[in-house]
């Protein structure tokens, strides 16, 4: 029931939110990856003591992160501009120095082409015009692809125009939304985060995701992190705790699946659990395996099955496992079972949606209408929930 699970300040709102973040301490930041492993993978944990901020398992977490020092400062660079010449933050009249505001308030990373058209207008003889030309839309698309601000800058040797008429153009960073790794009940005024560091070379220079490069690099327990809770209804626990759960979540997709299980351990939930989780190699890349294996001990995880892709010369991901096991699955479907799914949205949702099928398929000998009728039937009744980025 809406509620049943709420602690008993749940009357009172908190005063923050994404226009008010909380500055939240961080108090542990290790990499869950073993030495060796292609991949950095950020177990965050911060304090919510004192903010009244109230979450439940699926939900995510905003994070406000900062741009890259590097990047702040060959902009600036670029631009000619002065690093300490008070500029205004975004939407408001309060000031800040520049290179204060361009680390922690504007996003310096994306092009839009409402911001390159603007760009245009303060730099009429830049080139920027022939870009926005007529007939050049699909290369207008490509060059923004990618890109930041800094490309543009010196692609177009914007050098000279003033940091206040160029910060009016810039919109606020945005947050970064992250699914929640802990569960409330088992970390009373703490929430973890999950998150892989993102870095690749692009047009001649190394690219960072900003948060996860933030929090990897420069984010030290001490610190505080701007965070509030963003409440996602479309994915959540079974109202009833013997209703059995299906967890599909390779790589940071666990997030939530930890949350998960942490509250049914918590609640002593009854329902039977089944993980398929799935990264590139099981010596270095198993996120929280101590845990799980705590769990399918103790029982809260009934079974876990894991494709390690980079471990066998074939690549094998949690589809082939679902597949694998289509039978025992199409049971516990039969049985009432609720589906989650979390993780990249483009292939693996797409892969897992498309294993459903053919298990149905195979299993229940249903048609290909018939096979999507039936996960559209389970939507409906919130038994197919996915949580994709």
């Amino acid at each position: 029931a809406p509620g049943a699970s709420a602690t008993p300040t749940a009357g009172t709102a908190s005063e923050y939110s994404r226009s008010n973040p909380f500055e939240a301490d961080v108090l542990e930041n290790l990499n869950l990856n073993g030495r060796g492993s292609q991949r950095e993978t950020r177990h965050l944990e911060l304090s919510l003591e004192g903010s009244n901020l109230q979450y439940e398992p699926g939900d995510s977490l905003g994070v406000y992160p900062q741009n890259h020092p590097r990047l702040v400062e060959e902009l600036i660079a670029a631009m000619g501009w002065n690093p300490d010449e008070a500029v205004p933050l975004p939407k408001s009249s309060e000031e800040r120095p520049l290179k204060e505001a361009l680390t922690k308030h504007y996003e310096i990373t994306v092009l839009t082409k409402p911001l390159i058209e603007q760009a245009a207008a303060l730099a009429p003889n830049s080139g920027l015009k022939d870009l926005l030309a007529a007939g050049r839309e699909a290369e207008l698309r490509e060059y923004a692809k990618g890109r930041d601000l800094l490309d543009l800058a010196q692609d177009y040797d914007l050098k000279g125009v003033p940091a206040k008429a160029f910060l009016g153009i810039l919109r606020k960073i945005p947050p970064r939304l992250y699914s929640i790794s802990s569960s409330p009940k088992a970390y009373p005024d703490e929430v973890h985060l999950t998150i892989r560091k993102v870095n690749y070379e692009s047009h001649g220079r190394v690219r960072y995701g900003v948060c996860s490069t933030y929090v990897s690099e420069r984010l030290e327990p001490g610190r505080t992190l701007p965070v509030f809770v963003q409440d996602n209804p479309n994915f959540k626990l079974p109202a009833n705790p013997d209703t059995p759960v299906i967890m599909i979540g390779p790589g940071t997709g666990v997030a939530p699946f930890r949350a998960f299980l942490g509250e049914r351990e918590e609640t002593g939930a009854a329902g039977k659990t089944w993980l398929f989780y799935g990264d590139q190699h099981f010596s270095t890349d198993f996120l929280y395996q101590v845990e799980w294996q705590r769990w399918l001990k103790e029982g809260v995880l009934t079974r876990m099955d894991v494709a390690f892709s980079r471990d066998t010369d074939e690549k094998v991901y949690v589809q082939h496992r679902m597949l694998e096991h289509s039978k025992e699955l199409y049971r516990w479907l039969q049985e009432g079972a609720a589906v989650y799914v979390c993780g990249d949205e483009k292939k693996m949702a797409h892969d897992v949606h498309n294993a459903l099928i053919a298990i149905l398929k195979q299993e229940g000998g249903l048609g290909d209408e018939e096979a999507a009728a039936y996960l559209n039937e389970l939507k409906q009744q919130k038994r197919y929930q996915r949580d994709v980025y």
